[in-house]
Parts: C-alpha cells; structure tokens; sequence
C-alpha cells in the first residue's frame, strides 16, 4: 500500500530538521513511484537521488521533480486520473519560485503531492488496499 503525504508534514519537518527531512522524501517518494509506476524505463534507484542531490546541494533534485512529474503526468493519463501539472510545472515552480524567497517552491511541492496522493489512491484502490483521506 503506498502511503499518502500530507504536504504540512513535509513543511513543517523540512523546516525543523533544516531540510534535512527532504531527503528523506525524495527516498521514500521515488520507491513508491518506481511501485506505482512499474517497468517504464525511468526506474531511478532512490540512494542514487539522495546521494545526487546532497552532492549538487540540491540542483539534482529539480531535475527529479521534472522527471518525477512527467511520469506522473504520463500514469495519470493512460488511467484517466486527473492530473493537471507535469514536470514542467513543477520545474518552472521551483526554479522561479526561488526567486521569491522559496515560497513559490512550496506550491511546486505542494502540487507534486497533491497529484501523488491522486494516483496513490488509485494504485491502493486497484490493488483492494482501500484509501484514507490522510494525504491532502
């Protein structure tokens, strides 16, 4: 069963652990992306992307949230879950929202697990596992 993520709980441990917490995500995130997703030829190792990000302090994961959400993007359509963003989105949020104070990435952030938690409950429903509302 794959979990939802609550987007407060991932800001409010990102800023008490100093971000530390993100890489935590990033390593949960892409297991249960690699399940969700299957064999599409995008599978990504989940050490591989903390040990990426904390070498480029952090560039490596923009890449994955545009990498991330094209599969999402692509997932959701071929299961007709709504899905409105794809990795450009949230590329195009975290670079500019950078650019005022951070804040703008936090929307990124908080669309990445808004549609997550979309194809979670999908996955968990399809597999009879059921779904909590927990994650919005």
């Amino acid at each position: 069963m794959i979990q939802p993520k609550n987007f407060a709980t991932v800001l409010l441990l990102s800023i008490v652990t100093c971000g530390i917490y993100m890489f935590y995500f990033l390593y949960i995130t892409t297991q249960e992306m690699n399940t969700m997703v299957g064999n599409d030829g995008h599978n990504t190792e989940p050490t591989t992307v903390v040990l990426l990000s904390l070498v480029t302090c952090g560039l490596y994961s923009w890449y994955w949230y545009y990498d991330q959400g094209n599969r999402m993007k692509a997932l959701c359509d071929r299961n007709n879950i709504p899905c409105q963003e794809n990795g450009t989105t949230y590329l195009l949020w975290l670079l500019l929202g950078s650019l005022i104070c951070g804040v703008g990435s936090w929307v990124g952030i908080y669309l990445f697990i808004k549609n997550f938690n979309n194809l979670a409950a999908a996955y968990n429903q399809s597999f009879g596992g059921g779904y909590q509302n927990g994650g919005y």
